[in-house]
């Protein structure tokens, strides 16, 4: 059976630590891995990403269609996702922006990759923008006394 377009682009992906050719070479591409809002399986999807600091900026553009992609619906029901990005993968908690956020996040999305606004304008349906943030760190315990120091 042949791959699809998505199951290939990840499949380069993964092989060459996060580089991939064709129309997204030289791009900012992340693996998204949501786990499905019904049916409970994981799901990955390539998704380009913006940097906001030590957060990426995923975009539920869809091409510009009038319905949110299945990514989208899976975060909501659960925001815990997995992220590949080069060679590094960890989860993050994703959390859609919101009102005068979202607005903000989509202009700095679009001063780096313009062709958001263009999907934007084809569709009536607002294009989310999701943060993608790494959980914080657990606090470690401080390290046991050494015996030998109390002496």
């Amino acid at each position: 059976m042949p791959l699809s377009f998505n199951d290939a682009i990840i499949k380069e992906f993964r092989a060459n630590g996060g580089r991939v050719g064709g129309p997204f070479e030289g791009g900012d591409l992340l693996l998204l891995t949501t786990t499905g809002a019904r049916s409970g399986e994981e799901h990955t999807v390539p998704l380009g990403y913006v940097r906001d600091g030590a957060d990426l900026l995923i975009v539920g553009s869809a091409g510009g269609a009038d319905r949110h992609p299945a990514w989208y619906h899976n975060l909501l029901a659960h925001p815990v996702v997995r992220i590949e990005v080069g060679d590094e993968t960890y989860d993050a908690i994703a959390a859609p922006a919101e009102g005068e956020r979202r607005e903000a996040l989509f202009s700095q999305v679009v001063a780096t990759a313009p062709g958001y606004a263009d999907y934007q304008k084809q569709t009536s349906r607002t294009i989310p923008v999701v943060v993608l943030r790494s959980p914080e760190p657990e606090t470690a315990a401080p390290p046991a006394a050494d015996p030998a120091d109390e002496q």
